[in-house]
């Protein structure tokens, strides 16, 4: 009935795999929760740590940048901390994504939903 579709043919395994990778990215989903990565800026005067999946979990500010005429610089920095966390939690969340998708031996650069 399938004849000719090689791998394909082998519906049975097709779905085994399917729920395989559904729990997998479900168990992914929980970890990046737990997984956390820290952003810095003002050489390490600001940091800021995320989750994996972006949420801001923590603020850290030397109390050495406190002085009333650089409001708009300690505002920057607080940014740009909050921004370099992000960006490292991007880049992490990513990366377990790959590792997940090489273990389930799909192509390294499938881009499944996140």
């Amino acid at each position: 009935m399938f004849k000719g579709l090689g791998g394909l043919g082998d519906m049975a395994g097709m779905m085994k795999k399917a729920q395989e990778m559904q729990t997998r990215m479900a168990e992914l989903q929980e970890e990046l929760h737990n997984i956390t990565v820290t952003g810095e800026s003002g050489a390490g005067l600001v940091k800021a740590v995320a989750s994996a999946k972006g949420e801001l979990k923590s603020l850290d500010i030397d109390p050495s940048i406190f002085n009333g005429d650089d409001k708009e610089v300690v505002e920057d920095l607080i940014l740009a901390a909050i921004k370099d966390a992000q960006s490292r939690a991007s880049d992490r969340s990513q990366e377990e994504m790959r590792k997940l998708t090489e273990s389930l031996g799909l192509p390294k650069d499938m881009n499944l939903p996140f």
